[in-house]
């Protein structure tokens, strides 16, 4: 019987880190994102989905004039892509480390993807229920999604850096298992 899996939201994160002025770092992160997996067993190798989404709109930079230059057509363009996507193809990993293989959706456009996986483990918290942990991590071309919004300054500094680098913590919860009942069996 397959295992499905769900984000605990309030224990996961998801980050963006890119260069401004090719001399400091942003971070920004996601308020509103979603993560769904399905494996064979408790080994996320056997996984045969992953799915995760986040709200544009959920984007937050600590800066509102910033948050919505990036929500413009400039670069995410949330209005036209609300979401961003990223489907897992294949989780392969030996011990605490993995990778983890798939296809990202940035405004419309769909590029494969291999992240860093740091295996947390696997435990059952105080209130029975089982929970996976994971540190994902990698970096991506901006400019390859669609983003290609830039400026350069009178000294020819880039203002925004190309490589986005990703880093997420994420904690996933496993759902009770549904037993098939001769009653809903045979609704």
């Amino acid at each position: 019987m397959k295992k499905q899996w769900k984000i605990d939201a309030a224990h996961s994160e998801l980050q963006f880190k890119v260069k401004h002025l090719m001399i400091t770092t942003v971070t920004g992160h996601f308020r509103n994102f979603d993560l769904q997996v399905e494996t064979e067993s408790d080994d996320f190798a056997t996984a045969s989905r992953i799915e995760f989404s986040a709200d544009i709109h959920s984007l937050d930079t600590n800066n509102a004039q910033r948050d919505a230059h990036l929500k413009s057509a400039d670069f995410f363009d949330a209005d036209n892509h609300s979401q961003l996507h990223f489907t897992g193809t294949k989780f392969e990993g030996n011990g605490d480390e993995a990778k983890l293989h798939g296809q990202l959706t940035i405004k419309g456009v769909t590029r494969p993807v291999t992240l860093n996986v740091e295996v947390g483990g696997i435990v059952v918290d105080p209130y029975g229920q089982t929970k996976a942990g994971f540190t994902v991590s990698g970096k991506i071309s901006r400019k390859d999604f669609g983003l290609t919004w830039n400026a350069v300054t009178e000294a020819g500094q880039v203002v925004v850096s190309d490589e986005i680098k990703i880093h997420a913590e994420v904690q996933l919860v496993k759902q009770a298992e549904q037993v098939a009942t001769s009653e809903s069996a045979a609704a």
